[in-house]
């Protein structure tokens, strides 16, 4: 399959090398030290129990790439703006955009700009990083793609997608109700994401303090009504089944907003707890804690330049 990564960081880097490794076609969109890495010495991934190297074509330039079978879109919701109009030289009439950014709606800002029928949800579970340029480093064992058409249809390129996924040793799945799935992501990844900038701390340092672990859980709670206000069919224990993968998962989970925010970078607040606060406002459910988490973190949102 001839597959496109816009967006070649940690997570996108990630799949992207492992979909080179299983021998698709695979061209890394990036920029800057990253690129040049990657294009000097290949694009290195370090994973629990392995590493490796892969080659391929990495650019800058999407003009030169062309149309592509997939294109995993996987830069910040922050870029959207910019990287939609960029990566359509890539996009052709049979080219399916599988977004894997952060937040339940990334996936119709795509749409509104590649088209619809070209554009398919998904969500990535992973936790990795940039050891360094041209560096990934990948850590824990939960890795898995979900993805789904919006209307539940179980069509080719869905299970094209998922089987792709798999045979390149990458757990994917195809859900017939990829709203719920979303939000399952969107629950805990907003919770750790908020919570963690607020505090600057992580979930290892903040979950045994009882009075942090009662934010969290309040998190959780207060993204879970929200779901389930705006007809979100979530599992009945979503929020016990999300805190005991938190519980046990502690050393591994760091989010990349936290990260970001110790950087001086730019925060995907918008996408996570803004969304929250969204949601909120129009299915009538009251967020005072995704309220608190925006307000402290809002100036700081554009980045420390």
């Amino acid at each position: 399959m001839r597959i496109a990564v816009m967006g070649a960081g940690s997570t996108g880097g990630y799949f992207g090398g492992m979909l080179v490794r299983a021998g698709n076609e695979v061209s890394l969109i990036a920029r800057g030290a990253h690129l040049e890495a990657i294009r000097t010495n290949g694009l290195k991934v370090v994973r629990d129990d392995e590493e490796f190297i892969v080659r391929c074509l990495a650019t800058d330039d999407p003009v030169s790439v062309g149309e592509v079978d997939l294109a995993l879109f996987c830069v910040k919701t922050y870029q959207s703006e910019v990287a939609l109009p960029f990566m359509q030289p890539m996009v052709g009439p049979n080219t399916t955009v599988l977004c894997l950014q952060n937040g339940i709606d990334s996936y119709i800002t795509a749409a509104n700009v590649l088209g619809s029928g070209s554009v398919l949800p998904g969500a990535a579970f992973i936790e990795a990083g940039l050891l360094g340029p041209g560096i990934i480093k990948q850590t824990g064992s939960l890795v898995r793609i979900i993805l789904g058409e919006t209307d539940g249809s179980e069509t080719e390129r869905c299970l094209e997608i998922r089987d792709t996924f798999i045979a390149a040793e990458v757990p994917a799945e195809v859900l017939p109700d990829i709203t719920a799935g979303l939000w399952g992501k969107f629950l805990f990844i907003a919770t750790m994401a908020g919570v963690t900038s607020l505090a600057r701390a992580t979930l290892a340092e903040l979950m045994p303090q009882p009075h942090w672990r009662k934010v969290v859980l309040a998190c959780l709670a207060e993204i879970d009504a929200v779901g389930r206000a705006s007809g979100v069919a979530l599992h009945l224990d979503m929020v016990a089944n999300t805190t005991s993968y938190i519980e046990e998962h502690l050393a591994d989970l760091q989010a990349s907003m936290h990260t970001d925010l110790m950087a001086g970078r730019p925060l995907e607040l918008e996408a996570l707890n803004g969304a929250v606060i969204r949601a909120g406002a129009e299915s009538g459910v009251a967020t005072p804690i995704n309220d608190a988490i925006y307000a402290m973190l809002h100036g700081l949102k554009e980045g420390i330049n």
